[in-house]
């Protein structure tokens, strides 16, 4: 695919009308600023259940987005994973722009999204992530709360194509849901 001839708009995320909605609704629920460890183990859990090396449980802001639970191939060396993975591709760390990855148009499309191959897709392949962290295969679900509001994705990346397809989808979308009941359950710890 030739990515030299680029529409410009490709790089950018799209537009998300309820970013103030976000904003609030997470500095309720006091998520998406710092690492949760109940998070973190989900994030394991689901990338063993994708057989993909990274997974994260993300909360969007309106500048970058959090990952608040974090799974990848150094998490025993490091929570951070601040580290390279390898030579040619770091790792991800907790923060990522919100003009990168693939999570912030499930977050404005409310619609889980599996890509087996990002670099199929025009949009999603020119994508800063397939060259830094050498993603190439992607699949996310969105986190709608009790309230209607998408606070983040659940998601898993893989750094080779992958077959998760259908049965992906309904993976994923199952996890989703559970995390949900999670975020409430701290709702009501709150109170």
């Amino acid at each position: 695919m030739n990515h030299d001839i680029l529409d410009p708009r490709l790089l950018k995320a799209p537009h998300d009308p309820d970013i103030p909605q976000r904003l609030a609704r997470l500095a309720q629920l006091g998520l998406g600023t710092r690492p949760d460890s109940e998070f973190d183990q989900f994030a394991a859990r689901l990338a063993t259940a994708a057989n993909a090396p990274y997974a994260m449980v993300n909360f969007v802001g309106d500048e970058e987005q959090y990952f608040a639970g974090l799974y990848g191939p150094d998490s025993a060396k490091s929570d951070a994973l601040e580290a390279a993975s390898s030579a040619t591709h770091a790792a991800p760390g907790r923060t990522m722009s919100r003009e990168h990855g693939y999570c912030p148009h499930v977050v404005v499309r409310r619609k889980a999204l599996v890509l087996d191959d990002v670099c199929a897709y025009p949009r999603f392949g020119v994508n800063p992530v397939v060259n830094s962290i050498g993603v190439r295969a992607y699949m996310g679900a969105p986190l709608i709360d009790r309230t209607g509001t998408a606070l983040g994705t659940i998601c898993v990346v893989n750094t080779e194509e992958s077959n998760w397809g259908r049965p992906g989808l309904e993976m994923i979308k199952s996890m989703a849901a559970e995390v949900v009941d999670l975020i409430h359950r701290k709702e009501q710890q709150l109170r």
